[in-house]
């Protein structure tokens, strides 16, 4: 018997920003249960009376988890999607975790237009994302992969721009970076396998119908 059993769901969730609003999702559904937590020790957690079970993965390795069957489903941001480029179903756009994937320089490097940074190096923990940006608009640069604060490389002179994720842009701003273009708005999306999207059909559509109803709730209760 495999994790990925047929009797059970198997859901994975992201470590960081995303879990504390997953885990509010979830609780809402009835699907968590109390031990269900980022720093638990326990790398599978089962809700017996659901038939679930939870994983609780890297960011960046849980589309992989989910491409592969480890994870039936997934929540996680679309720009790690756009990233890691996994072979998965993106089934519902949840619209919390909102960020957006951004260009930025430093104060004194800025330029009137996109094309005058042509050649630089950029720093950035999103490459695949940043070459098919550049890409697109015709620009050629040099792309340099960091796993660490993308901030950091503007001011000792490792690149001369970034491309990052921001929320408020306050980091940018505490380092002397302006934003000079978006690439991409992002949220957390649920996602599945595409096997498992076939073989536990009824159960996977039903949670997403749970998750999309309580989405739709949530929006509401913010515009009041």
């Amino acid at each position: 018997m495999t994790l990925n059993d047929m009797n059970y769901l198997t859901i994975a969730l992201p470590k960081g920003k995303l879990f504390e609003k997953s885990l509010v999702y979830l609780n809402k559904l009835g699907y968590a249960t109390p031990d269900l937590s980022e720093k638990s020790r326990k790398l599978v957690i089962t809700n017996e009376e659901k038939k679930v079970k939870f994983i609780i993965t890297k960011t960046t390795d849980l589309p992989t988890y989910v491409e592969y069957g480890a994870a039936d489903i997934g929540i996680i941001g679309k720009d790690v999607l756009l990233e890691e480029q996994k072979d998965v179903y993106e089934l519902l756009d949840l619209k919390f975790g909102f960020c957006r994937v951004v260009v930025a320089v430093p104060q004194a490097l800025k330029q009137e237009k996109l094309n005058d940074y042509a050649h630089l190096r950029v720093a950035t923990k999103y490459p695949k994302i940043a070459e098919n940006f550049f890409h697109s608009v015709g620009i050629q640069m040099e792309i340099i992969k960091l796993n660490g604060s993308i901030e950091l490389a503007p001011m000792v002179g490792l690149a001369e721009m970034i491309v990052d994720i921001v929320e408020t842009g306050q980091t940018l701003r505490e380092n002397n970076l302006i934003e000079i273009q978006e690439i991409y708005p992002t949220t957390a999306r649920f996602i599945a396998n595409r096997a498992s999207f076939k073989m536990k059909f009824e159960r996977i559509e039903t949670l997403k119908n749970e998750l999309k109803a309580l989405t739709e709730e949530f929006e509401s209760e913010a515009k009041k």
